[in-house]
């Protein structure tokens, strides 16, 4: 679908990671973890029940009917592409080009699948061969750290790379002195 894309088009592809990035933070600190009128049961859905079901201590599957309690339900991926990845993409069709459009979907697409892909990585078996792939263990740690009841509602929202965790102050790193906030260390 693309056509000769210009290379200022290619800007899209980081330019869309970049706004998957703190969609997925402001999504996470937002209505996931702070309950408002509309979004009720996202909160719900996550708070009380992921974190419930996962914590700290217990935060690997104990079996594939788990899955459901990790991965979005189906309604939440039209939710995703018709209200976020279709009316943006569309947007940016009329506004700028059809290059853009289809590499600003292609891309929030991709964003998507990835952050299912880590945030399931995060709660299989650490000794599985996907649970010890070193992105996986660098990452998974932070997840488990904002499964600890004391720290999710201020620490560690994004799923996938930290990076408006890191912008926002937000980023919770067990360090060599003590434990805090620690923008300065890698994930």
């Amino acid at each position: 679908m693309l056509d000769d894309v210009k290379r200022v088009e290619w800007l899209t592809i980081p330019l869309t990671f970049l706004y998957c990035n703190v969609a997925e933070y402001l999504g996470h600190r937002g209505p996931m973890h702070n309950k408002t009128r509309f979004l009720a049961g996202i909160f719900q859905r996550h708070t009380v029940e992921h974190h419930s079901f996962f914590t700290d201590e217990a935060i690997s599957f104990d079996s594939t009917r788990d899955y459901r309690a990790v991965l979005f339900p189906p309604v939440l991926l039209l939710f995703f592409f018709g209200f976020f990845a279709v009316p943006v993409g569309a947007i940016l069709y009329f506004l700028i080009s059809p290059n853009v459009c289809f590499l600003f979907v292609f891309t929030a697409i991709l964003y998507y699948l990835n952050y299912e892909l880590f945030h399931f990585s995060y709660h299989v078996d650490p000794q599985s061969r996907l649970g010890r792939l070193p992105v996986i263990r660098r990452l998974r740690r932070n997840h488990v750290l904002h499964h600890n009841k004391a720290l999710m509602t201020r620490y560690n929202f994004n799923i996938t790379y930290p990076i408006c965790d890191r912008l926002f102050g937000t980023l919770y790193r067990e360090g060599t002195q003590g434990h805090g906030p620690d923008r300065g260390r890698e994930p």
